[in-house]
């Protein structure tokens, strides 16, 4: 089995047809904030900008978070994994992560088969109730 201890920085973007995950965390919380996708071009984006930009499978086009709503990620450091096959964003995140107006994408969990409130995302619920 090979090791890359290496530091040559040589992103594998032909896995996934030219994309890549990228797993985006708050730099001062930790806390995961969302999972999206880049390209060659989204992370040179990136790099240039200081700001995070991804590519939308959806839509297929890039796009700048934050760009609509204002809810930019700052990126404070770019990590890539020991396959060079996935992205990590240390953001420094203005406002809201999710498109659903929440902190983060991981508001729901999975218990028995079933899809439950996240502790913090309930707690959020009851606040907005009482």
């Amino acid at each position: 089995m090979h090791l890359d201890e290496g530091l040559d920085f040589q992103p594998d973007f032909a896995k996934l047809n030219g994309l890549m995950p990228v797993v985006v965390q708050d730099v001062q919380s930790q806390e995961v904030l969302m999972l999206a996708y880049a390209n060659q071009e989204a992370l040179s984006l990136t790099q240039e900008t200081g700001l995070a930009h991804y590519y939308s499978r959806s839509r297929d086009q890039l796009w700048q978070k934050g760009e609509s709503s204002g809810h930019i990620q700052k990126i404070c450091e770019i990590r890539i994994d020991c396959d060079q096959d996935t992205l990590l964003y240390l953001v420094e995140q203005q406002g809201p992560a999710c498109h659903t107006g929440r902190q983060n994408c991981f508001y729901r969990k999975l218990v028995s088969q079933q899809l439950e409130w996240s502790t913090e995302d309930q707690r959020r619920e009851d606040a907005n109730q009482g």
